[in-house]
């Protein structure tokens, strides 16, 4: 059982009806909190700069933090009465029950959802009832993108400045509770998406209470860079981890842009949340996924996380069946096949030495890594997102070429992650959307134009990210293409064959990987676990004869060696 750790944050039951209150401003010369439209109630401060009170007050009931006369939401809010701007409220912890065990994180096949436009009515209790739609096809974890609190009502979540409070358009946090709830009932895991390495631009008090919570020498992409090496500040996104996995009972999460939690302390941040995370008494199975750019394999050496988005898998078939080779594809452009084939045997493509004029030396050897260290995708938010429209892969390379690119993604040995509406084929977009009002939309507009100016495809047209219309855009299973039910078909037929036949393979643990290129556009790859290998060929764009095949391809197939795409699978058994 770990040591409760000191409070710096937020407000907690406390017994008979009274709250713990604290604030950690060093900077500040004064504080209190005010219940509903009471007096403030002074809070004292001790020597490490943290404020502190307890009070007396039900559940629900708004509050408000004043420091220095300035008046502002609790940054720790577990909830709040309405905006990011207004009160906050007491609210009580949330206890998901229940006999889950969660499952073996190498069985984990992946939907990334986003609960604003996974249904029409973009709410938990809504995108509950939609998952026995997932689970019958065979996907068996769903991937939230973040739900903290953020400005407006439409966003993709990586806006978010209340990282304690569930996003009201959503629901409230028992629905989410519920929701997770839910998956666990169709034995499916839940992965949440967590920013901890940045706060949105509308809303965000802690740089005016707390100016010590962020680093005056550096920045990231998105806004002030978090000092990591104060306690208080470690501890206020540890507890924020803890709360969604022992309050509300997620299965993981997945570390959005660990990259920007730069810490010179020893033990670093993401070590240290992700120790204590690990020393939690759980009755199941934790997962910790990070998204990080720099490719080094070292906490997943150090069972620190478990996987890693990786994105040189994206790139590289996305650079084979497009073309495409401005941005972050240029390194990918000039050998996509080459590249596909190192992801498929070694896992991350740039693994410390440039590979070509247009590669940097990041990143370090990874072939050793197992192959559920790597979450694999085809197309993620950020890559549909990130366009100019919006465009998933379906649109760019065409259903003959993406059926292929499905079939490989689902039956290879690594982690897959399909995003919302994958699963069915769909064809719509994922634009960019938010809400934001004044100067701030308007800041975004011209930021989004002048983003994508520079590359040579784009025509001047962008969807307005700020008209709703682009948000309903974005919704998969509004209108479900007329292939719908094909898709659906072969995903369950994919992931039917991954659970039966590759599962007892993995469990069996993996000893080495082998490709061959047999073809412009062609590979053949054969991965040795110790109950037997994994075969597969794969065409993306052009056929090869029949004898480069090789083996018995008398197992999973779509279409025939004669076709420019087509997909064969097996496996011989030791």
């Amino acid at each position: 059982m770990q040591a409760e750790a000191p409070q710096y944050w937020g407000a907690r039951p406390a017994g008979d009806g009274r709250w713990s209150v604290a604030l950690w401003s060093p900077d500040a010369s004064e504080a209190s909190v005010i219940l509903g439209d009471g007096e403030p109630v002074a809070l004292t401060k001790d020597a490490g700069g943290t404020f502190r009170a307890e009070i007396a007050a039900e559940a629900g009931t708004p509050y408000r933090l004043v420091v220095d006369g300035q008046t502002v939401p609790d940054p720790a809010s577990r909830q709040q009465r309405d905006t990011v701007h207004g009160p906050s409220l007491l609210a009580l912890s949330q206890q998901v029950q229940g006999g889950w065990t969660g499952r073996a994180w190498c069985e984990a096949v992946i939907s990334e959802i986003q609960i604003g436009t996974f249904t029409a009515d973009g709410t938990f209790a809504a995108a509950a009832r939609r998952l026995p739609d997932l689970a019958a096809l065979g996907i068996n974890t769903v991937e939230v993108m973040p739900i903290a609190q953020f400005a407006g009502d439409r966003g993709w979540g990586y806006d978010g400045v209340l990282p304690h409070a569930v996003h009201p358009a959503y629901g409230t946090p028992d629905d989410f509770a519920d929701f997770v709830r839910a998956a666990h009932g169709l034995g499916m895991s839940v992965i949440l998406d967590v920013v901890y390495n940045h706060f949105g631009p509308e809303g965000a008090y802690l740089g005016g209470i707390s100016p010590a919570f962020f680093d005056a020498g550096r920045a990231t992409p998105w806004g002030p860079a978090i000092d990591f090496t104060q306690a208080p500040v470690r501890e206020f996104f540890i507890q924020n981890a803890m709360m969604w996995i022992s309050d509300f009972g997620v299965d993981g999460l997945r570390l959005d842009a660990v990259h920007q939690l730069k810490d010179p302390s020893s033990p670093e941040f993401l070590e240290e949340l992700a120790l204590r995370l690990r020393a939690l008494d759980l009755p199941r199975p934790l997962h910790l996924i990070a998204e990080d750019e720099r490719n080094l394999p070292g906490h997943r050496d150090d069972g620190l996380t478990d996987a890693q988005w990786n994105d040189d898998y994206h790139h590289a078939l996305h650079c084979l069946l497009t073309g495409e080779d401005e941005g972050y594809y240029a390194p990918f452009a000039v050998d996509p096949l080459g590249d596909l084939a190192v992801a498929l045997t070694e896992g991350h493509v740039a693994q410390g030495a440039p590979r070509n004029a247009r590669a940097d030396a990041r990143g370090a050897p990874s072939a050793h890594l197992p192959p559920d260290a790597f979450v694999n995708a085809n197309q993620t938010h950020d890559q549909i997102g990130n366009r100019a429209l919006g465009e998933r892969l379906m649109t760019l390379a065409g259903p003959e070429a993406m059926r292929v690119a499905h079939a490989l993604l689902l039956t290879s040995p690594f982690v897959p992650m399909l995003f919302q509406g994958e699963e069915i084929g769909a064809r719509t977009p994922f634009p960019f959307f938010c809400d934001f009002d004044g100067d701030l939309a308007e800041a975004v507009r011209k930021g989004r134009l002048a983003e994508f100016s520079a590359f040579g495809g784009f025509g001047g047209d962008l969807p307005d990210p700020l008209d709703p219309e682009t948000f309903k855009s974005a919704r998969p299973y509004d209108t479900p293409p007329a292939d719908a039910e094909n898709w659906r078909g072969l995903t369950r037929r994919l992931l039917d064959w991954r659970s039966t036949n590759l599962v007892p393979l993995l469990h069996s643990g993996q000893t080495g990987a082998d490709v061959w290129v047999i073809g412009p556009k062609a590979l053949r790859v054969c991965w040795t676990f110790g109950a037997g290998d994994l075969n597969t060929v794969v065409q993306l764009g052009q056929a090869v004869p029949q004898d480069l095949w090789g083996g018995d391809a008398t197992g999973l197939r779509l279409g025939a060696p004669e076709d420019n795409f087509a997909f064969c699978t097996w496996i011989t058994q030791r």
